[in-house]
């Protein structure tokens, strides 16, 4: 059995120092079908752990009647992560937030004439009888048991969101703790949210960090964010920013690693404040924290999806049941790395490429601790110095560089030489200008091969191990000016530009590979497969032993072989028919003519072009997801409804007397916005290379 512990800097797996990165599904939120899919798409992203929420109200919406069927089967989906292996932290509240309906609590449970979240025994029964309800769904999938879920994580934001604070509420943490292990959670790691004054009940706290924040109440731009320096706070900057370090952490920083559980993988946008995430966005703050001394990145959400109907009511968060935003009824894409139907998007990319550098040198990198030097700026409205940070043991490591601050101008720095003082030496780079918006970081004194790599202006992807050969990849858009001390022996290193690596996948068969491919490369065990909306083409190094059935090879690219395949494609058309329109809505249907003709075909998407305030999807006049304006299209997977040939779209208007935060506005006529301008269809495609 694989051992799982951790000490006061890193996790550790079978005694060794481990750096995963964690990334959050919901499985209620997603199609069952499409479990095995989607892990198989995290996994191809670099994601090591699966992180979810069991979500009461979910399960037991009516006081006593149960609900894991469907969507909802815990049981299947822990079956699935574990046929995918794939380790997993399951996160059983009871409160969870995660913007649920009473941030998960069933309606029933409010109307108890006791007080909820505290030491009341009448509300720890409850707990205790939902808690053993899980258990029974878990039952078999322990580590303990040779299943996946190797952590369990006890409430969320207590004494931070509600609850009680001080040693009432660490009591209370221990009290739930408590009741978990009573029903049978015997697991390796207990994990608290720890940030914003948070207590813990002495289990590992993990931190969190959004790029913006759509729960704040303003409708203006937000100032600087400070995710994006270099620090050694680990608290969330925009809950405190204006504080001295440690203001806000309720547990002693020197007993527990620097993890991240809600390291946000986008934003879910709300109806009075909707800022877009971008995978800049997301990938210069996921640097910063590295820089900053992370060992583990756990992204909330990396996968989106749609909310489940309730019984009784909607369930997602809304001004309606007291929380200070209202969300969209069915749709939480959360702008993810994999969105809502399944979608690779730039933000999965982006981050791919530090989930791979940690997948190969992660163990190495976790035992470096930061390094701020004196010149690093500490606030986030500095917006002039460099920002930059070390990771190293004294003699080899890495240096972080962000020059980017979301929705700001950071200064450019023309000839910049890096100079990193080591005890014995300083390591000195080439000059070099970083531009607004530059983020990276570069290593030094790396060992490669029998040679050390003194310093790169280039950064580490990953490591290909071979019997002939160990090939090291790294990607630059500049000279990379790699100075070399040695020699390499049966080592070489490889250069791929930005977009390249972005591209990049690693396939391990009887060889280790990289295969390049602009949508996705996924391992699913007995075969490879490649997703994409284009006729599939991938380069992939070394050359695999055989052509893939129904490809051709085309002339070899910088040492990567070229396999295409062509598609014979569906015939997609649409019928945009306005039905009715009031003085705030107009409702439009749309025929749509799909001719299957491709064994490929995997998924169309419906892509919606609007100018309005919301918009609402209605198949056979039920409401099946909804999308709040944000001045992108809206992208519809019509597989999970089975393809209808027939949808409804309602467009509700944005007059501009209304109050909304927008990046981007829509166009109005006569003091509103309320038109679908666009509509078009773009069909995916799955092709499979045997393994």
């Amino acid at each position: 059995m694989t051992e799982y512990s951790y000490n006061s800097q890193y996790l550790t797996k079978n005694k060794k120092a481990w750096f995963p990165v964690m990334g959050e599904i919901h499985y209620s939120r997603c199609a069952k079908e499409y479990w095995k899919e989607s892990i198989d798409k995290m996994k191809a992203g670099g994601v090591e752990i699966v992180s979810t929420y069991v979500i009461w109200i979910h399960h037991e919406e009516i006081e006593g009647e149960y609900d894991f069927s469907g969507n909802r089967d815990l049981r299947g989906f822990l079956q699935v992560c574990k046929e995918c292996n794939t380790e997993v932290i399951l996160r059983i509240g009871p409160w969870v937030h995660g913007e649920v309906r009473n941030g998960g609590f069933p309606d029933w449970l409010l109307k108890k004439p006791y007080p909820l979240r505290c030491n009341n025994l009448h509300y720890l029964a409850k707990v205790e009888k939902f808690y053993n309800c899980i258990y029974q769904q878990a039952e078999g999938y322990l580590l303990k048991e040779g299943g996946p879920i190797i952590g369990i994580q006890i409430e969320n934001e207590y004494g931070h969101v509600g609850g009680l604070s001080g040693e009432e509420g660490e009591q209370h943490m221990r009290t739930l703790l408590g009741l978990a292990k009573r029903a049978g959670f015997d697991v390796p790691l207990y994990t608290a949210t720890g940030w914003g004054g948070a207590v813990t009940g002495g289990m590992i706290p993990v931190m969190g960090g959004y790029c913006d924040a759509p729960w704040d109440k303003s409708l203006e731009e937000l100032p600087p964010n400070g995710n994006y320096i270099f620090t050694k706070e680990r608290n969330d900057h925009n809950i405190g920013s204006d504080f001295e370090y440690g203001h806000g952490i309720t547990f002693d920083l020197e007993k527990f690693p620097y993890l991240t559980a809600e390291l946000g993988g986008g934003l879910q946008v709300t109806h009075h404040r909707r800022p877009v995430a971008h995978a800049k966005d997301i990938g210069a703050m996921s640097l910063a924290k590295l820089g900053s001394g992370v060992n583990l990145l756990g992204y909330y959400m990396y996968h989106g999806g749609i909310n489940p109907k309730g019984k009784l009511t909607t369930l997602q968060e809304s001004k309606e049941t007291g929380s200070p935003n209202d969300l969209p009824v069915m749709n939480y894409d959360f702008r993810a790395p994999i969105r809502a139907y399944g979608q690779i998007s730039e933000t999965y990319k982006e981050i791919k490429l530090l989930a791979f550098f940690l997948r190969d040198f992660g163990s190495e990198l976790c035992q470096m601790k930061p390094v701020f030097p004196d010149e690093n700026p500490q606030t986030p409205a500095n917006l002039s110095d460099i920002r930059i940070a070390f990771r190293h043991d004294g003699t080899q490591g890495y240096v972080f560089i962000n020059n980017y601050q979301r929705r700001y101008t950071m200064a450019e720095h023309r000839d910049y030489k890096i100079r990193v003082p080591l005890q014995k030496e300083t390591i000195v780079f080439p000059a070099i200008t970083i531009k607004n918006q530059d983020f990276f970081f570069y290593p030094f004194n790396m060992k490669i091969g029998n040679g050390i790599l003194k310093s790169a202006l280039a950064t580490p992807l990953c490591r290909l191990k071979n019997l002939e050969e160990t090939v090291y990849i790294f990607y630059t858009d500049k000279e990379p000016a790699y100075r070399l001390e040695g020699e390499l022996g049966n080592a070489k290193i490889l250069t791929l530009s930005r977009k390249e690596a972005k591209n990049a996948y690693k396939i391990v068969r009887n060889k280790e590979y990289l295969f390049l491919n602009e949508s996705a490369v996924v391992d699913e065990t007995d075969r490879i497969c490649l997703f994409g909306r284009k006729d599939p083409e991938f380069r992939v190094y070394p050359a695999l032993d055989n052509i893939p059935e129904g490809f051709v090879r085309l002339e070899d690219q910088n040492g990567f072989a070229v396999y295409q395949k062509r598609i014979k494609r569906a015939k997609l058309e649409t019928l945009v028919t306005e039905k009715k329109r009031t003085q705030n809505t107009i409702l439009y249907e749309i025929e749509i003519c799909r001719e299957e003709t491709a064994k490929e075909s995997k998924d169309a998407y419906l892509i919606l072009n609007y100018q309005g305030d919301s918009a609402k999807l209605f198949i056979e006049k039920e409401l099946e997801d909804d999308h709040f304006y944000q001045g992108d299209n809206w992208e519809i997977g019509l597989r999970r409804y089975g393809f209808p040939k027939k949808v409804q779209i309602e467009v509700t208007a944005l007059k501009e007397t209304e109050k909304r935060f927008l990046e981007t506005l829509p166009k109005m006529q006569k003091g509103q916005a309320c038109l679908l301008t666009e509509v078009k269809i773009e069909e995916e495609f799955q092709t499979e290379i045997e393994g």
